[in-house]
């Protein structure tokens, strides 16, 4: 496949990574990740952070050990600026604000995490950029790096991630469920969903190393873009 390179130095490489990979190989090698992929390309690469598979955008490895550690560092010690975008599910309550609740592993569902008086201490601010009623375009900023954060805080206050089966609903965005007057088409026996993944994309990173600053960005992909015009178009009315 084409990678999205957005940065390819000596040291590391940033790429946009598309919704549905996964960022690493799982325990059971059962698909092929974005790490496999730069190994076969690069030889040697590092992990330095992770995005969950069906959240896209921007996403670090490292090309060699010294720039591993030094990047890992950066991340643990919250010198990073790691900014979100996501669909959420209804209207918030408050337009900004923080969650500041700790985060820990779930007793009793491996791979799910939970806020928990007994977790890690998790960080993540919001601010909504556009409200749907149904839905709302969210901006996230997050102070640490806990597995599955935004989504768990996310749920926390209300207003789980659009299409998250693991923390939400997992229902699909329908056309039908925004647009009053909707008919299906006479060649479709079904609604196709305009959006059944994660609705999260890692879109800026900002972080200083050797003396340079870096500010990366990624747009949201074609089908989040897809979906806020036509949200705009229905609320225009």
């Amino acid at each position: 496949m084409k990678l999205d390179i957005l940065l390819d130095n000596e040291w590391f490489i940033v790429l946009n990574k598309p919704s549905g990979m996964l960022s690493i190989p799982d325990r059971m090698q059962s698909e092929v990740s974005l790490k496999d992929i730069l190994i076969e390309k690069f030889g040697s690469i590092y992990t330095v952070h992770r995005l969950d598979k069906d959240t896209s955008g921007i996403i670090v490895f490292a090309k060699d050990a010294e720039t591993h550690k030094t990047l890992s560092l950066l991340f643990e010690g919250r010198e990073v600026n790691k900014h979100y975008v996501g669909l959420v599910n209804g209207t918030l309550y408050n337009n900004e604000g923080s969650v500041i609740e700790p985060i820990m592993e779930h007793p009793a569902k491996n791979g799910t995490m939970v806020v928990h008086a007994k977790g890690k201490p998790s960080h993540t601010d919001y601010e909504v950029l556009e409200s749907f009623g149904i839905y709302s375009w969210v901006k996230f900023q997050i102070h640490t790096g806990r597995t599955h954060q935004i989504r768990v805080h996310s749920k926390h206050i209300g207003n789980s991630i659009a299409c998250d089966s693991l923390y939400g609903d997992g229902k699909p965005v329908l056309i039908s469920a925004i647009k009053k007057k909707y008919n299906l088409a006479k060649s479709e026996e079904e609604e196709r969903p305009i959006l059944s993944r994660l609705g999260l994309h890692s879109y800026k990173l900002q972080f200083e190393f050797n003396g340079l600053e870096y500010e990366l960005e990624a747009d949201p992909p074609k089908d989040l873009r897809a979906l806020l015009q036509q949200l705009r178009k229905w609320k225009k009315g």
